[in-house]
């Protein structure tokens, strides 16, 4: 499974990283630093999983939301929000606009295994 981790804090990046191997998923990462460089990878690489923060340079982790659900070949495609927005009105935003689940910071390992447990893999590249 490959993992895109998008954050513009490369200790947020390893620290997402670092749950995973404590749940004991084994994966390969692609790390972005913010929504434009993600872009770009996600056209590159086969993503099962992106994981996205909000708040970055260039492109948010919302506008990059955006693009990527316009997108049909990405409809299916898990993308967890894991930001410090906890606002209500921002949790609605990224469910509204696609968001697969919406973890915020700073990251409960119960809570991250529950959500990365709920994600249907077998959808991916799938269309409706």
């Amino acid at each position: 499974m490959t993992v895109l981790v998008v954050d513009d804090s490369k200790i947020m990046r390893n620290i997402v990283k670092s749950h995973f191997d404590e749940i004991g998923y084994k994966c390969d990462f692609i790390e972005a630093d913010n929504g434009m460089t993600a872009l770009h990878l996600l056209g590159l690489n086969s993503i099962h999983l992106v994981m996205l923060d909000w708040n970055m340079p260039q492109l948010s982790g919302i506008d990059f939301l955006k693009k990527v659900r316009a997108m049909p070949q990405y409809e299916t495609l898990p993308i967890i929000m894991v930001t410090s927005e906890s606002a209500r009105y921002s949790v609605v935003e990224a469910l509204k606009y696609g968001a697969t689940d919406y973890i915020i910071k700073p990251i409960n390992s119960k809570n991250f295994r529950e959500k990365i447990m709920k994600v249907d893999f077998s959808k991916i590249g799938k269309t409706k």
